[in-house]
């Protein structure tokens, strides 16, 4: 795992800009410029430890620095018969780039974000995951060009720090996180997920080259759940090629014990297991699931127990590491988690996100299908009722009608209720047109799992777990993202994934490996108290800080932000009072 970052101009805040992704890749960092071109490469050594692997690489005057794991770079290389010098994932990207030019990405199963410059052509070739696990941001205007893992590197490269990118705001007040391309900064881009960027003779190109195959034809449970465990197997096979230890995230879910059993089971060897939980509210805690597991499959386990003053503690450093506002509160538990595995020398783990969206893992699922059945009954001039109970759904109605009020209408593009129909309908998907048209219609149940792949997966817990986990220098790597397994699941009926509970094939192929009470334990998410922590440390100075920005920047409706933030304080509201904190906090340092 590594930092990128590279301009197709001189600039003398070029190493300034490189201190930002210095986390990324502690181990090494370089720097090549060809052609008033600049590249510089941070790396966090995992596979082929030996300098002949460093960045960035130059073979054949193709340049690349490489962000990223591809787990089957071996297969590759005999696959494709690549004559490859080093022994690093890195140069079997050049070789396939050679011989396939831009065609080469989907033979490629890992995550990365990647620019080759192709030295002859003087021409950026640029790409990023299937389902958007490492960065890659981006600034292109007036034929300036700019790349980079952080958004920070950009801004120390630009003359003056952009505007405040509404649009971005509207979709981080519903969806926590800023969606598609945007960032909150205006021209400061995100290459989507499964996309690749080409810019030649200052012509800037950006083309999607993977969809998900919903194409149906697994029709049989046993043959499923017998592919499925094989391809889980796999996956977790191929993240452990490593030439240093890989260690296992264990929540006390089904996912993250199921991952951590398989482990144990495939390299026949005592794997060290991590967790955190909380010494108040005991509420929030799965401590005492995840010692379950741990003690069923013999792991060396490592609780965290962390209280109001480490997360308070970790604060600036969590926002800091974030970037732009996110509203996941989980960041700062897992921050600290990640920075314990740091210390104790590891540089790898295994995570389990992307089951949920897989195997149906939200209860949100089954409420929609019940309402889908009953649309069936409706009228062709009634099916708009079930938009109406999508986006109930969606945004738990009573709550989302306080944010849709707390917005000024004047200021941010018609408030929520457009950003929803005009942002999500319109921007987001406007890509994929033919699978929201068609297969909505066809499937509800792919067109559910895979909303959550594109938004809430790959929007905003991946984004999360990757910046804050390489804060710490430590790559998170997701079995159940490797692309087969998802592309599978995507080819089986889906009365089969339904079943007759949440994740029911995934709970028949676990009941073979982890104990029953995971498995028939009620799903609970990655929670922690951050809303009475926040009121026991910042008491009234959480609501002063929201006013003090909202006059400097008359966004939001000061009478609503004033009952939400009474509301929180009896614990409801309480994720749209972290919202607007948030976001206020970050305005502030940036801005004013």
């Amino acid at each position: 795992m590594c930092g990128i970052l590279g301009t197709n101009f001189n600039s003398l805040n070029f190493k300034q800009a490189i201190k930002y992704i210095e986390n990324r890749g502690p181990d090494f960092q370089a720097i090549k410029t060809i052609n008033n071109n600049n590249f510089a490469h941070t790396r966090l050594s995992i596979i082929d430890l030996d300098n002949e692997a460093n960045q960035p690489m130059i073979f054949d005057e193709i340049l690349i620095v490489f962000n990223g794991e591809i787990y089957n770079y071996k297969e590759l290389i005999k696959q494709h018969n690549l004559k490859c010098k080093t022994k690093s994932d890195t140069e079997v990207i050049i070789r396939l780039y050679e011989k396939y030019q831009k065609d080469f990405l989907n033979y490629l199963n890992g995550m990365f974000s990647f620019c080759i410059y192709d030295i002859k052509k003087d021409s950026f070739f640029c790409a990023r995951d299937r389902y958007g696990k490492k960065p890659f941001f981006y600034y292109y205007k007036n034929n300036k060009f700019i790349f980079s893992s952080s958004i920070k590197s950009i801004l120390t490269l630009l003359d003056e720090t952009p505007k405040l990118n509404k649009v971005a705001l509207s979709q981080y007040m519903q969806y926590f996180v800023s969606l598609a391309d945007n960032t909150f900064y205006q021209d400061i881009k995100k290459l989507e997920a499964s996309s690749y960027l080409e810019l030649q003779n200052s012509n800037l190109t950006i083309k999607k080259y993977y969809k998900i195959n919903t194409y149906k034809k697994i029709k049989d449970e046993q043959t499923a759940l017998k592919d499925i465990e094989e391809l889980i197997i796999s996956s977790i096979e191929q993240r452990l090629t490593s030439d240093v230890e890989v260690g296992s995230l264990l929540s006390g879910g089904i996912d993250s014990s199921l991952i951590s059993a398989l482990y144990t089971k495939i390299s026949g060897k005592k794997i060290n297991t991590f967790s955190v939980g909380y010494e108040d509210y005991k509420s929030y805690s799965e401590l005492d699931y995840a010692k379950i597991t741990a003690d069923h499959i013999g792991s060396n386990h490592h609780p965290l127990v962390i209280g109001q003053k480490e997360f308070i503690d970790s604060f600036e450093d969590v926002l800091d590491a974030l970037e732009e506002p996110h509203a996941d509160s989980a960041a700062f538990p897992l921050y600290l988690l990640t920075n314990k595995i740091k210390n104790q020398g590891i540089k790898t783990v295994l995570s389990g996100e992307g089951s949920d969206e897989i195997f149906l893992g939200y209860d949100n699922y089954a409420k929609f299908l019940k309402y889908y059945e009953f649309e069936k009954t409706l009228q062709p001039n009634q099916t708009e009722f079930l938009d109406t109970i999508i986006s109930a759904l969606q945004n738990n109605t009573k709550e989302s009608e306080y944010l849709r009020r707390i917005i000024k209408k004047q200021t941010l593009y018609n408030g929520f209720g457009e950003v929803f129909t005009s942002i999500q309908k319109k921007r987001l998907f406007k890509k994929v047109p033919t699978f929201k048209q068609e297969r909505v219609k066809k499937d509800p149940v792919d067109w559910m799992s895979y909303t959550d792949l594109k938004v809430w997966l790959g929007q905003s817990l991946l984004s999360k777990v990757d910046k804050i986990s390489m804060a710490n220098s430590l790559e998170v790597r997701t079995p159940f993202l490797d692309y087969r397994l998802v592309d599978y699941l995507f080819s089986v009926e889906s009365k089969i994934k339904v079943g007759d509970t949440n994740k029911y094939l995934l709970k028949k192929i676990a009941s073979k490996y982890i104990p029953k009470k995971i498995i028939n334990r009620t799903k609970k998410g990655f929670n922690s108290p951050f809303n009475e922590w926040i009121h026991n440390e910042y008491k009234d100075s959480i609501l002063n800080t929201i006013l003090y920005v909202n006059k400097k920047t008359d966004l939001f409706n000061e009478q609503y932000i004033k009952n939400i933030y009474e509301l929180a304080k009896n614990r409801k509201f309480k994720q749209h009072l972290w919202s607007l904190y948030i976001f206020s906090l970050w305005y502030k340092k940036q801005y004013l």
